[in-house]
């Protein structure tokens, strides 16, 4: 068969999507941080972009009226209330000040009015020889002044930077210690070798072999030396640090407690002998084989108790995450009152002084630019106003469903899925997934991601349905109200949940106890 190249004709159907679709999606699943940079990043490349102050709030830009499309969205976004804050603080401000005039007297300096310079009249003629002065240089100058006027100097910027910086990290910590001691140099590499090998809970995680094999081999460590310096890292601050387990962890504290505390000697024994009993609770048998009584046993526990099994735990360093609540939740009179965050409602417009800049029927290269500009700056509002609108619309059909929980607690709350919400508000499961991802709710409870309010649902003895939020609410109440001598097993707590009527298999109370970090009844039997 010929091969020759020919024309033809097809008729099909292709779903693609927009730049302006992508950008109303990629916006929707910002979360409130992320989407302020993304704001800031617009109004920095797009100079058409300004952003919006108090008075600009309330006065629409004359050169976008001819955009009708612009004029609607507006009026749409104004009809949600608690979805532009900045207009509800204008007119707060315009009401307190009425008699203000509109603008500020006039300054010459910043009209272009011409000021005479008298810098010609200052003259060494003009200048005395001894200028009369009311102090000494003694009562300017000042040593115990100097460093309460430095600190006073502190930027706003060197604030945030202490507020946000790192923590004291363990290695810190403990170098500072290590360079008091005046170590040798064979010692202060088995004592930074040492550091180097803790955890995030400052537990040893090397040998003493390894720090022999690490150094160099003209040295010629032996592992005594290993282990003095080690010895002498875990009684520095806090004590017990650099331990190699748990039982080593606590004797070295236990030791280190005065001669004269009570039942220390019987507590070493204890720890020595029965750890693998206290991890599992048998108080029975570590009476029976130390031949303590009831009450000795409680001090002995007691005292054991007191100790730090995680010494590092205290000075590791920890990153501060800080969430911003993308919708605040009130109670107002008999309803509850949904808004949304002032932070992530648009304050930006179109400038209306490059807009009157464009001329249709100019098609250089500054025109295009502007015009190119001035449209992508609307895509991008009306992305940020579709975005707060399904926000808003999203989170009231929560408060709205899941009213038992405001009204409550935990065990009103309802099955819930993204489904029934996406039928509610009309959208698809698709887009309630991405705009309740890395939301965040403000209500007087505290603050709940949105997917908070979407848990699965176990049935009842009468038909009903109970979510499973609801469920871990009552197994928590139930293990603190327990007799921690004799604690609940999930069969027990089967059977009190099957009296209120509640369905559910013993496998499925062990899954949500776990996920509670609440351990198993046989680690929460406590003898005191």
């Amino acid at each position: 068969m010929a091969m020759k190249p020919a024309l033809s004709l097809r008729l099909g159907q292709q779903l693609r999507m927009t730049p302006q679709l992508q950008q109303a999606i990629r916006l929707l699943q910002l979360s409130t941080l992320d989407l302020e940079l993304e704001i800031q990043e617009a109004l920095d490349s797009n100079p058409m972009l300004e952003e919006m102050d108090a008075e600009g709030s309330e006065q629409a830009s004359e050169a976008e009226g001819p955009d009708a499309e612009d004029r609607d969205v507006r009026d749409d976004q104004d009809g949600y209330e608690g979805v532009e804050a900045s207009s509800s603080e204008s007119d707060s401000s315009q009401d307190d000040s009425p008699d203000e005039p509109d603008t500020p007297p006039p300054d010459p300096e910043l009209d272009g009015e011409t000021v005479r310079d008298t810098s010609e009249q200052v003259t060494d003629e003009t200048i005395a020889d001894e200028l009369p002065v009311d102090s000494v240089w003694d009562d300017v100058y000042d040593d115990g002044l100097t460093s309460s006027y430095q600190g006073s100097q502190e930027t706003d910027d060197s604030y945030f930077d202490d507020r946000n910086g790192d923590s004291a990290s363990i290695a810190s910590h403990l170098m500072e210690q290590i360079n008091l001691l005046r170590l040798t140099e064979v010692d202060e590499y088995i004592a930074m070798a040492i550091v180097d090998g803790l955890d995030d809970e400052g537990m040893l995680t090397i040998d003493v072999d390894d720090v022999i094999e690490g150094a160099p081999a003209e040295w010629e460590i032996e592992a005594a030396e290993v282990e003095a310096v080690l010895h002498l890292i875990q009684h520095l601050d806090p004590v017990g640090i650099a331990a190699r387990d748990l039982r080593e962890c606590l004797l070295i504290q236990l030791k280190n407690l005065p001669a004269t505390t009570a039942l220390r000697k019987e507590a070493i024994r204890v720890v020595e002998q029965f750890i693998p009993q206290l991890a599992i609770r048998d108080y029975a048998q570590i009476a029976r084989k130390t031949r303590l009584k009831e009450a000795q046993l409680r001090e002995v526990l007691a005292l054991i108790l007191s100790l730090n099994p995680r010494p590092g735990s205290d000075i590791a360093a920890d990153s501060t995450e800080y969430i911003e609540p993308d919708v605040f939740v009130t109670r107002q009179k008999d309803r509850w009152v949904v808004e949304l965050n002032p932070k992530s409602a648009p304050r930006i417009r179109v400038n209306p002084e490059y807009v009157s800049l464009i001329k249709r029927s100019d098609n250089s290269k500054d025109n295009v630019y502007l015009k190119d500009n001035l449209q992508e700056a609307k895509w991008f509002i009306k992305s940020l106003q579709q975005r707060n609108d399904t926000l808003l619309r999203v989170a009231t059909k929560i408060v709205e469903m899941q009213r038992g929980f405001f009204e409550y607690g935990e065990q009103g709350m309802k099955p819930l899925v993204l489904h029934d919400i996406a039928r509610e508000v009309d959208l698809h499961e698709s887009t309630i997934s991405r705009v309740t991802s890395q939301k965040y709710m403000h209500t007087p409870a505290g603050v709940f991601e949105l997917k908070y309010f979407f848990s699965s649902h176990v049935s009842t003895n009468t038909g009903g349905e109970v979510s499973s939020t609801a469920i871990r609410s009552l197994i928590k109440q139930l293990v603190s109200e327990e007799n921690p001598g004799k604690p609940l097993s999930d069969s027990k707590i089967v059977a009190l949940l099957s009296k209120q009527g509640i369905k559910v298999a013993r496998r499925t109370i062990a899954k949500y106890r776990e996920s509670l970090n609440i351990p198993p009844s046989n680690e929460r039997k406590q003898l005191i």
